[in-house]
């Protein structure tokens, strides 16, 4: 199988080329920051290219549409007119929602906030509008948090939290969130890919489970031996201190604090019952600890 990737040197192309790469699969990357052109041989193009979502909050709003929205159209239209048979576009779960009260499905209506995820939204409509070829599939992938060894996020900066002895100031908040293991990454793709008979369509990946901040903070205490302190300051303090953060540039911010805190629950099922599995190969709290031994060693 030929399987061109754009992105490839991004945390998850590296991680899923060399995946795929140890399953046989012929693997060639494709940068577009210059000219460019497809393998037209090739038999996959997954996009994985774009502008990630900017938490400080100073990138420009056109970049976003620039590089998520437009060009993934020109990629897209490349596709389209080649022998290519799959292209799999990573999207996010924030092109449909940015906060969700309950457990997101692909049935949800989107309604992004952001630039970020306005523009993935964007490109998502594109490619739906397009007429497909009979002989061709379309994957547009909706991942929420993708962590795994060599991950730089905030799954760092909690590790970092516990290993200097700092307490978790924000213990009061009581969240629910899912995450998606770059193990469970690579063997959701490689699946999509032998079987044909999975259809075109968007999909969530992410992990089985839901895992509250807390829960994290203290499993990343377990794995490295050092005590977790949770501090259960007051949530209303917390929140006016982030939003001086938004004014004066402090380290949390109120798009900080959102990330760490809020629920975010993501359902995994429609992809589960395309490949007629009920588990992943990795739980949430085994990928989780698979990331954090990556950090004691950096």
């Amino acid at each position: 199988m030929k399987i061109i990737i754009t992105g490839a040197s991004g945390f998850v192309g590296l991680n899923l080329s060399k995946y795929l790469e140890s399953q046989n699969c012929d693997v060639k990357p494709l940068s577009l920051r210059s000219n460019w052109a497809l393998d037209k041989d090739s038999n996959v193009l997954i996009h994985l290219a774009g502008k990630a979502h900017d938490t400080a909050n100073t990138s420009d709003e056109n970049e976003y549409f620039k590089i998520n929205t437009d060009l993934t159209k020109k990629v897209f239209d490349e596709f389209l007119d080649s022998g290519i048979t799959d292209f799999i576009y990573f999207s996010s779960v924030k092109a449909t929602a940015d906060t969700i009260d309950y457990i997101l499905d692909e049935d949800h209506f989107s309604n992004p906030k952001t630039p970020y995820g306005k523009s993935k939204l964007s490109a998502e409509e594109y490619l739906l509008s397009k007429v497909l070829p009979e002989n061709k599939r379309l994957f547009i992938i909706r991942p929420c948090m993708i962590h795994g060894p060599g991950n730089k996020g905030n799954l760092n900066l909690l590790y970092k939290i516990v290993d200097k002895g700092l307490p978790w100031p924000l213990a009061a908040f009581e969240n629910k969130r899912s995450f998606l293991s770059i193990d469970n990454l690579n063997f959701l793709i490689l699946q999509i890919l032998k079987n044909k008979q999975i259809q075109s369509g968007i999909y969530n990946f992410a992990d089985d489970d839901f895992i509250s901040t807390n829960k994290l903070i203290k499993i990343i205490g377990e794995t490295t031996g050092r005590k977790a302190r949770l501090w259960n300051i007051s949530s209303g303090i917390i929140s006016f201190s982030a939003k001086i953060g938004d004014k004066i540039s402090l380290p949390l911010n109120s798009e900080r604090l959102k990330k760490l805190t809020e629920s975010y629950r993501v359902s995994n099922r429609k992809i589960k019952i395309a490949l007629g599995i009920s588990r992943l190969p990795v739980s949430a709290e085994e990928g989780l600890i698979k990331t954090i031994k990556s950090f004691q060693h950096k």
